[in-house]
């Protein structure tokens, strides 16, 4: 019986052991209610680690037909976004202002995916590498070359930019929309209708006062009288009276002049004359013709100048892409993405 006293005792220390050591190990997070998350604080990660997952935009390869090579390229979808930000916007933009430039460039290129849209792109590839057919778009060896000892820090930023908003596009009423923009706005956007034909419902005229401090606000050019009559089919011989707006948008740029009855749009005028804006005035100066514009580009959609004066008065990049484009939503576009995987 001595014998077996010790033993006894021996085991009964040992079960209670068992039993503490779990119990100990449990107290730690006993006293904080549980929330379905590991124990790490995932909101406390910085933002650069949040950003170094895998993309889902990674799974899909745009082909890009490169201009300056006459060659097609395959480009990740990740890669393709990254070069068209960098060559639209500038790098030292506020985040949320390249943010909201990534996600139109996502809605670009997904919208002509779905669509199996390859119309101004040479056969064989999708997308052309230009902003007068497509979207402009520069690779890593461009961005190097432009941005020299600034790469880094650029480079990082506008990944940032495009995974931040990885997987979402912009629709309107579960579709995607057509995410135009245009550098400077002359304080205000302009309707669809007013610079193209059809009324878009998301592309309405808004306000953008934040343009005035872009440095393409406003600009002067000098023409010939011969070379503004040859270019326009008008004759104002030697007169001072150079046509009579005779009607201007919503978004307050001009609609359309009338040259002694031959009437022209301001979209015309601003084409023939290669003007940066359609809110223009001139002003004849002896034999030449000065030309004052008011803006950069052709006033839809988002001003990328108004996007980054929003950003820096602390905008998100979902307030900037709602205010320039009427009642849409920001929407994941993981099942548009998976479709087009399938397509392949």
């Amino acid at each position: 019986m001595k014998n077996i006293k010790p033993l006894i005792v021996l085991a009964a220390f040992l079960i209670a052991l068992t039993l503490i050591i779990p119990a100990v190990l449990v107290l730690p997070f006993s006293s904080e209610k549980a929330s379905g998350k590991l124990g790490e604080d995932l909101a406390k990660k910085p933002a650069a680690q949040e950003t170094t997952s895998p993309s889902s935009d990674s799974a899909i390869d745009v082909a890009v037909f490169r201009t300056a090579k006459s060659a097609i390229e395959e480009t990740p979808l990740e890669d393709y976004l990254v070069g068209v930000v960098a060559a639209e916007m500038p790098a030292d933009f506020n985040e949320e202002a390249l943010k909201a430039q990534a996600l139109t460039a996502r809605t670009y290129i997904v919208n002509r995916l779905l669509k199996n849209d390859t119309m101004g792109a040479p056969k064989g590839s999708q997308v052309t590498d230009t902003p007068q057919l497509h979207q402009a778009y520069i690779d890593d060896a461009q961005q190097r070359k432009n941005w020299g000892k600034d790469y880094d820090w650029k480079k990082k930023k506008i990944i940032e930019a495009v995974r931040s908003t990885s997987g979402q596009i912009l629709t309107y009423n579960g579709e995607p929309i057509n995410a135009t923009f245009f550098s400077t706005s002359n304080g205000f956007t302009e309707n669809s209708e007013d610079y193209w034909s059809g009324n878009i419902p998301y592309l309405r005229s808004v306000t953008s006062p934040w343009d005035k401090e872009s440095p393409k606000f406003t600009n002067q050019k000098v023409i010939t009288v011969k070379e503004f009559e040859s270019r326009l089919g008008v004759k104002i011989g030697s007169s001072t009276a150079l046509g009579k707006i005779v009607a201007r948008t919503e978004g307050k740029r001009v609609a359309k002049v009338d040259f002694n009855g031959k009437v022209l749009s301001g979209k015309d005028i601003r084409e023939k004359l290669d003007l940066k804006s359609s809110d223009f005035s001139w002003e004849r100066k002896g034999g030449n013709i000065v030309i004052t514009t008011r803006g950069y580009g052709h006033g839809v959609g988002m001003s990328q100048y108004g996007a980054n004066g929003m950003a820096a008065e602390g905008k998100n990049y979902k307030d900037i892409v709602q205010y320039y484009y009427k009642g849409v939503e920001v929407t994941s576009a993981e099942n548009m993405l998976a479709t087009i995987t399938a397509k392949k």
